[in-house]
This record gives C-alpha cells, structure tokens and sequence, in this order.
C-alpha cells in the first residue's frame, strides 16, 4: 500500500476581532534591550514564592509603595534619606532629644490628642533632620504626612493671587489644612509683615481646632542669646506664640553647627 503523502496547512492571516484588545505598534516597539527591569524575585507579578512558605508581596512592590508615600509626603531630596538611625547626637542633650522623638510615631493613632513637637536650636542642630524621621516613620504605617517649608508654603499662596494661574490659595491652603500630619518646617524665617502672621494664624488655629499633629521647627529660640537677636515671639507674635505653646512641646536641640564640623573635616 502506498504510503500516503503528509498533509500541508497553509497558515493564514486571521483578523484581530477583539476590538478591545490594543493593536501592536510594530514600527515603535521597543528594540531588544530597551525592555525594563523585571525583578528576578518576582518576574513582575509582585508576589515572590517563598519555598514551604507560599507566597507574599515582593520587595521590589514594598520598595516602589514607599518611595510613593514619600514623594506624597513631599519630603525634600536634601532629607530623603534622613531617619532616626542616622542622626548622631553629639551631647547628652541630643541624645534625650532622639529618644523623645522616636516616641511620637509609637504613640500616634488615629484618635491621637496629645501634643506635636516644636524643635528649636540654631542652624545645623538637627532639627529637621527629626522631624522629617519621624514624618517617614508615620508615612510608613499609612498615615497621611506632608512637609513644607513656611517659606516656600508663603511663596505658593503668594503665586496664587495671580490671575493668570489655575490655582487658588484654598487649592493651595487644602493639603496643609487636611494632612493627619504636619511637618512645617522654619517658622519666622519669613519676614513677618501682618500678611504673614494672618496666614500662619490661620493654618495654626485650623490645625489646632481640628486636633491634627503639627511638628514645626525654628532657629529662633524664646529668649534673646545677645541684645540685638529676635525671638519666636518677635517673629510670629505673642498670640502665635501662646497658641503653640498648648498645640506643642517646646523641645530646644542645643549643640554646635555640624556643618560647620563637615567643612572642617573636608579642608
């Protein structure tokens, strides 16, 4: 018996008909290499198989959701890698100030009523080097957390009474009012003309009045070092002053300017 020929199919182009599905740009694909990272934990699924565990969320996704909060958080690239670990107290009263620091991101809550934290000290002190650690200690467990600097806060509000931009001081005003969590950092760099303490009165007694967490710092201390030096009172004012006296603890860093330290080891 003759042994039967193999049959052939002819391949033919067959029309997408899922009109859902995108059509493939074959002239801007990417070339070979231009493909992106894929973690080799993973493969992109963000689960990682742990062997007679199961799986868990990867690391690579961990990583990418907190460096997510932070930009949230609007922490300075100056700061981002500030953390508790890393401040070096230099004297005993620094060393009372990290531990007093480290406790607020373990007692804040939710229903949280206790006080914020007022650092002040002169420049190069650390001051918001703790307040920016413990604004990414509570950003990690999920609360809302936001850092401006006053000055740069003031210039937003400022740009927005032009006419000619989309935003408006309530726009701008919004997330400082609303955060859980509050870094302002600086306070009385400004100068303080009666614009400014109007501003600064009303993020302050709003936050007050709404019992949200405010951390503030400042190079101004409450009595005069020399004759010629300002206070916080002289750059905010005596009812500002009063009113974060009962919002804060007044915690003042004491200590010489570690940038100061840095130049000298780098000559």
């Amino acid at each position: 018996m003759p042994q039967e020929k193999a049959k052939i199919h002819s391949l033919f182009a067959v029309p997408n008909t899922d009109k859902s599905a995108p059509e493939y740009d074959f002239y801007n694909a990417p070339e070979v290499g231009d493909e992106p990272e894929v973690c080799p934990k993973c493969y992109g699924s963000g689960m990682e198989v742990v062997a007679g565990k199961g799986a868990r969320k990867c690391e690579c996704r961990k990583q990418k959701s907190s460096t997510n909060t932070l930009e949230k958080a609007r922490i300075p690239k100056r700061y981002i890698n500030c953390n508790f670990d890393n401040y070096i107290p230099n004297n005993d009263n620094q060393r009372e100030v990290v531990w007093l620091a480290r406790k607020l991101p373990h007692e804040y809550h939710p229903n949280y009523d206790g006080a914020g934290i007022l650092f002040m000290g002169s420049c190069g002190v650390g001051k918001t080097h703790l307040a920016v650690s413990i604004l990414k200690d509570l950003s990690k467990k999920g609360f809302n957390c936001l850092f401006y600097e006053f000055g740069a806060l003031l210039k937003e509000i400022q740009d927005s009474y032009n006419t000619s931009t989309q935003t408006s001081e309530l726009k701008v005003l919004a997330p400082i009012l609303d955060a859980e969590v509050l870094v302002l950092d600086e306070i009385g760099a400004s100068k303080p003309t009666e614009w400014v303490r109007d501003t600064m009165a009303h993020i302050i007694n709003t936050r007050y009045n709404d019992k949200k967490l405010t951390i503030f710092t400042t190079n101004y201390l409450d009595e005069r070092r020399n004759g010629s030096e300002e206070t916080l009172e002289d750059r905010i004012g005596v009812r500002l002053r009063s009113r974060l006296f009962e919002m804060c603890k007044t915690v003042v860093i004491s200590g010489e300017d570690y940038r100061k330290k840095i130049n000298k080891f780098s000559k």
